[in-house]
C-alpha cells in the first residue's frame, strides 16, 4: 500500500510542469490581491478559484522545489497563461501601486482640504480639520500658530485610499513645507518670526494673483503693519465662510467690528493664516519690495494699481469701480 502511495506521489510530481502555461493563450491580465499574512501554500485554493494553477496539490508539490517564503501582500497583475514559476515570481515581486493623486490647491484653507477629502470618500467630513486645527500630530518643526493653517503645503500628493489617514497626509504636508521652504529660508525669517511670515504669505496668496507683484504688495502691507495702520485686507474677512465667495457673508463680516479677522477694524495680523500659501507667496513675504505706495487695488482684470496716498487711491477706486 505504501509503495502504491509513493508511486502515485512520484507520478503527481512528474506531472507538475512549473514552466508550462497553465491555460495557454489566456493572456487577459487581471488583478489578484494577496491578503496580508498569506502563505504561498495557503494561497493555493484562491489560485485554483482564479484558474491560475492546475490544482492546490500541484501548487503544493511545486512549492517543494521552489521557495514560496518570498510571497508578498498586495495587488498583482496576473494572467492565466502564466506558468506556476512565473506566477510565483510575480507574487514575490513588487505589488502594484495603489496610490492615487490628491491635489491641495494653493490658498486652500483647512476646511477646503477637508471638504475635498470627504468628497473623495477618504475621510468622514471634519476628520482632517479636527487633526489640523488641534495640531494633533508630531510636528517636525515648531508651529506657534494655534492651528496648522498656513503650514499644510499645497501640492499633489500620492495617497492610498485604503490606508489613508488625516494624520499621514498632514505630516507629509508639514514635511514638504519644511523641505520646500523652511530648510532653505530659515535664516531669512528674521525678527518677524515664522508665524508672521506664513500669515503674510497667506494674505498675499489671496490678494495678488500675479506672483511677480506679490513682493510689492508685501512691502505695502508690512509698511502698514509697522506704522500701526489697519491692514485692510478684505480677504481675511472671508476666512471663516463656508463658501469663500459668499458675498452676503463677507459683507456681514466686514460690518462686524468684533470679528477677529476683520483687518479693516483690527490692527496687526489676523490670528492665523487664512489659507495655505504657495512657495512664491512665502518667498515674497520674506522679500518685501520697498516702494512709495501705501494703498493698492485691482481692476476687473485682476491688474494691480498701487497708490501713494488716500486721494490717489480714491481716484483709482472711482476709475475702476473698486469699492
Amino acid at each position: 500500500m505504501h509503495k502504491l502511495l509513493g508511486l502515485m506521489l512520484l507520478i503527481s510530481v512528474a506531472c507538475v510542469a512549473p514552466d508550462a502555461p497553465v491555460h495557454p493563450g489566456d493572456d487577459e491580465e487581471f488583478v489578484l490581491e494577496v491578503p496580508p499574512g498569506s502563505t504561498a501554500i495557503g494561497l493555493g485554493p484562491t489560485l485554483v478559484d482564479h484558474a491560475l494553477v492546475p490544482s492546490a496539490l500541484k501548487w503544493k508539490l511545486f512549492l517543494r522545489s521552489a521557495d514560496g517564503s518570498c510571497l508578498k501582500a498586495g495587488k498583482f497583475a496576473v494572467r492565466r497563461s502564466m506558468s506556476m514559476r512565473e506566477l510565483l515570481e510575480t507574487l514575490c515581486g513588487a505589488p502594484l501601486p495603489d496610490d492615487v493623486p490628491f491635489t491641495v490647491v494653493e490658498g486652500w484653507r483647512i476646511r477646503d482640504i477637508d471638504e475635498a477629502l470627504a468628497s473623495e470618500g477618504y475621510i468622514e467630513a471634519g476628520a482632517y480639520a479636527r487633526v489640523a486645527e488641534a495640531k494633533a500630530v508630531e510636528l517636525p518643526f515648531e508651529v506657534s500658530s494655534p492651528t496648522l493653517e498656513g503650514y499644510l503645503y499645497p501640492e499633489t500628493y500620492m495617497v492610498s485610499p485604503a490606508l489613508f489617514t488625516p494624520e499621514r497626509l498632514i505630516v507629509r504636508q508639514l514635511e514638504t513645507f519644511e523641505e520646500r521652504f523652511l530648510s532653505r529660508h530659515a535664516d531669512e525669517v528674521g525678527d518677524r518670526g515664522l508665524h508672521a511670515v506664513v500669515v503674510m504669505a497667506s494674505m498675499l496668496e489671496r490678494e495678488e494673483p500675479n506672483p511677480a507683484k506679490r513682493p510689492l504688495v508685501a512691502g505695502i502691507l508690512y509698511k502698514r503693519l509697522d506704522n500701526g495702520w489697519q491692514l485692510g485686507v478684505d480677504a481675511t474677512s472671508r476666512y471663516d465662510l463656508d463658501d469663500w465667495n459668499d458675498r452676503s457673508g463677507f459683507l456681514r463680516n466686514l460690518r462686524d467690528e468684533r470679528h477677529p479677522y476683520n483687518t479693516r477694524v483690527h490692527k496687526g495680523l489676523p490670528p492665523t493664516a487664512i489659507g495655505n500659501p504657495s512657495v512664491s507667496s512665502l518667498e515674497a513675504a520674506l522679500a518685501p519690495e520697498a516702494s512709495p505706495y501705501w494703498f493698492y487695488l485691482h481692476d476687473s482684470q485682476g491688474v494691480l494699481h498701487p497708490s501713494r496716498n488716500g486721494d490717489e487711491h480714491d481716484r483709482l477706486r472711482a476709475r475702476y469701480g473698486a469699492y
